[in-house]
């Protein structure tokens, strides 16, 4: 249908945007391609808003016929995602603690499950729960700057990363690279990650896009059907897992979240992150 800002008789508007408060979109409907950008200053970080409002995007453009594919980045300098907001999990309710969790796993289970080729734009650092929005894309590249890094980096904050971000983890590197660097909380600087499989292409920061939307488009060269159903062949069992065990890896997070040793060193991180500013 056409969009209500048209004017009948007119042709359509190739360029339809909805933006939210933290993230943007752009779809353009000659190419089938929506832009998406992170932009909730200063790190990205998901907070409860943020992952709400980056679930309704993804449905919003997986509803939308026109819309084939979608390229993630950042609109905010230096930084991808730096994860999960960890305001969220401090200080705050069971209530509060379930419903977070509750968004985490809807935002994953419709990015990693998304019938649309999905490209990472990586254009800055992007540990923890920014590296997982990562790897839930089909394609990664990364801007080839030595000060950028990405990883699932929780063992550092005394946390662990559930095994739905382990299982999307292993998809990508491979076991062994998977569990050292878990185990390590390893954050890969650019080249590094590139060597280890974790992104894909590594290209100059300026031609990032560029090369975003010639991957995007050797993607949909395809016919989308062999392409879903193949997606949806490898991605189904560790989907299924989590879709089996929602409930119960609600709950883990939870008591997990609400012991006092965590909170502590929750606290203690926080610290030191408003000492680095």
């Amino acid at each position: 249908p056409p969009s209500p800002l048209q004017p009948p008789g007119l042709p359509l508007a190739p360029c339809r945007s909805f933006s939210n408060n933290k993230i943007q979109v752009e779809l353009d409907e000659s190419s089938g391609v929506a832009m998406m950008k992170f932009k909730s200053p200063p790190v990205n970080s998901l907070s409860l808003e943020f992952l709400t409002e980056f679930s309704i995007s993804l449905e919003k453009l997986e509803n939308n016929r026109a819309c084939r594919g979608v390229i993630i980045t950042s609109a905010v300098p230096k930084i991808f995602s730096s994860g999960l907001d960890i305001t969220e999990m401090s200080g705050k309710s069971t209530e509060h603690y379930t419903e977070f969790w509750r968004a985490v796993q809807e935002m994953w289970l419709r990015l990693y499950g998304s019938n649309m080729v999905t490209v990472a734009a990586v254009n800055g650092s992007s540990p923890a729960g920014g590296c997982l929005v990562a790897l839930s894309c089909d394609y990664r590249i990364m801007a080839e700057n030595p000060k950028f890094s990405i990883g699932l980096n929780e063992a550092q904050l005394g946390i662990v990363a559930p095994f739905w971000f382990k299982d999307t983890f292993v998809n990508v590197v491979g076991h062994r690279i998977a569990e050292r660097s878990l185990q390590l909380g390893s954050l890969h600087p650019a080249l590094e990650a590139h060597k280890l499989g974790l992104v894909d292409e590594l290209v100059p920061e300026e031609k990032l896009m560029e090369k975003a939307a010639a991957v995007m488009a050797q993607w949909l060269a395809l016919p989308d059907h062999a392409r879903q159903l193949t997606k949806t062949m490898m991605r189904k069992a560790v989907l299924d897992r989590l879709v089996a065990h929602r409930e119960e890896d609600i709950k883990n997070f939870v008591s997990f979240i609400s012991k006092e040793s965590i909170q502590k060193s929750l606290r203690m991180y926080m610290e030191m992150l408003k000492k680095r500013k």
